[in-house]
């Protein structure tokens, strides 16, 4: 190997070492290899006292780029180490940077450095260990038990599940693929191509109804009957099953508490906490409250979301919810922007209100991130107000989606949009859940009694997870029932982001395992 060549693999050395590179280099022994190149600058160093070091990463970069990456197969029990990962132990600090940028003085101190390739690029990525990525290597390589090393350590579970969950985000650790995947009945008709991101979730969300107790008595609920919540004893074993659930599918878990109203648990400050503790994202679905309360959740963990519900204008709003409710939205929408919290404002979709959903958007616009509606299941006391009008349903869908094209608060929530979307060559969207209907695939709803549903909207049982395991009634008949949907959207085009609404599909006096949903105007499916 000529000087030049030696140059091209360690430029930053050549380049800090000036003149010096030459003489230094010149008595290199290609017969010894490269692997002899730092000790040699070690020996005459003393102007760059760090070049030796600085050399070595240097070296394990070029080796990454030149050598063939050894054959990344992708794990399928757990997270493994990336086979192409090189950890070295430096005596001098910022050496990376140093790398980088060249104008980064080093330190002298030791560093961990990592040096990697990311699976499936030619990115090589060069940067120190932290303490985290140095406790999910550990915790991977070594195979320990995360409760251990979590009490060892004096942390959360949930802080050992976090760092192995960012690791294999940085691509340091390899992590088997999410096992919520859909079955063959939510193929379409043209086959899995182009639609492989809605057949797999990386997410589950655990819709947890903690209390029935609520301040509201809106005309559409679903539910107005006494349960009995769990104790704080049991709810916290149930995020245990739901942590044990997201390990086993590969997912990251998010618990979205609502109720009735969720704040009124006489628990719910303590089992947020535990929520937290287990490394969940935390949303909420309530009704509005002072600033105090949301800005305590937000001390223990930050909100994905905080979602309220608008019903129409203040009017018909304040005889759906109650007198002053819409004001009081608006008051509290203004408490979540000034505390930087994504808010959310849904709206039931009834024949009372489907002329007024644009002008809300229009008093949204600004003032929420995301207004969206789901259409009115007619179960509980909900039953006695009149459903959104079939017949103009398309129009009224043609209409919104024209309007969000200028008011960006607008959001996707229907599955049938998909059908206007790709009438009109537009690109569709995930859907309800992200999946089309996700009811018990990437999302299921838990009774305060520990009762666990398909989804809230409808009657749709599956058990109770008090006698026995989320995953296994995850697995269940019952639950496949509902992730398989009507047989008659089966084959259908848009199948993987639609299935219609199985809540108003029963509601309709339709048999949600056969009928697809009454609202459904796509022609040929």
């Amino acid at each position: 190997m000529n000087i030049q060549a030696l140059q091209d693999v360690f430029p930053r050395c050549a380049e800090c070492l000036g003149d010096s590179w030459d003489e230094l280099t010149a008595s290199f022994d290609s017969a010894a290899g490269l692997a002899t190149v730092p000790d040699l600058l070690q020996s005459g160093n003393g102007a760059v006292p760090f070049v030796s070091e600085l050399a070595r990463l240097e070296l394990a970069v070029h080796d990454l780029q030149k050598s063939d990456s050894p054959e990344i197969t992708q794990p399928t029990d757990g997270p493994v180490c990336n086979p192409t990962l090189n950890l070295l132990v430096l005596s001098w600090k910022h050496l990376p940077d140093f790398l980088r940028h060249g104008n980064i003085k080093p330190l002298q101190d030791q560093e961990l450095v990592l040096v990697y390739k990311v699976s499936g690029t030619t990115d090589i990525r060069v940067h120190p260990a932290s303490d985290q990525q140095l406790l999910a290597l550990k915790v991977v390589v070594e195979d320990l038990d995360r409760s251990v090393v979590a009490k060892e350590s004096g942390v959360f579970v949930g802080a050992v599940d976090a760092a192995v969950e960012e690791a294999c985000e940085q691509g340091i650790l390899l992590a088997p693929p999410s096992r919520i995947v859909r079955g063959k009945s939510h193929y379409p008709q043209a086959g899995a191509e182009g639609w492989q991101r809605h057949l797999q979730s990386d997410y589950f969300t655990l819709q947890w109804h903690v209390t029935q107790a609520c301040d509201l008595h809106c005309k559409h609920c679903y539910d107005r009957s006494v349960i009995s919540p769990l104790t704080l004893e049991q709810g916290i074993a149930i995020l245990d099953q739901f942590r044990e659930f997201v390990l086993d599918r590969n997912v990251h878990g998010q618990v979205t508490f609502t109720g009735g109203n969720p704040l009124l648990y006489a628990h719910f400050q303590e089992l947020y906490k535990e929520a937290a503790k287990r490394n969940m994202t935390i949303a909420i679905l309530g009704n509005p409250t002072d600033r105090e309360t949301i800005q305590a959740l937000q001390d223990i963990q930050p909100l994905s979301f905080y979602q309220v519900s608008l019903e129409g204008l203040p009017a018909h709003n304040d005889s759906i919810r109650g007198e002053g409710h819409f004001q009081r939205i608006m008051k509290f929408l203004e408490i979540l922007d000034e505390l930087s919290i994504y808010s959310m404002v849904m709206l039931t979709l009834t024949k009372d209100n489907m002329d007024q959903v644009l002008d809300l958007a229009e008093i949204l616009r600004g003032k929420t991130d995301l207004f969206t509606f789901n259409r009115l299941s007619q179960t509980g006391e909900g039953a006695g107000l009149a459903a959104a009008d079939r017949e103009n349903y398309k129009r009224f869908l043609e209409k919104y989606l024209q309007a969000r094209k200028s008011n960006s608060t607008m959001g996707l929530k229907d599955n049938l949009m998909n059908i206007v979307l790709q009438e009109q060559g537009e690109d569709i969207f995930g859907g309800c859940t992200g999946f089309g209907c996700g009811a018990v695939f990437n999302f299921c709803s838990l009774l305060p009694n520990g009762d666990l549903h398909a989804c809230r909207k409808f009657h749709s049982p599956i058990g109770n997870v008090l006698d026995s395991p989320l995953l296994e009634l995850y697995q269940s008949p019952a639950a496949e029932q509902y992730r398989q949907g009507p047989e008659e959207c089966r084959g259908c085009k848009i199948r993987p982001v639609c299935g219609g609404c199985q809540a108003v599909i029963q509601s309709s006096g339709l048999d949600f395992t056969l009928n697809k949903d009454p609202y459904c105007f796509l022609a040929d499916t």
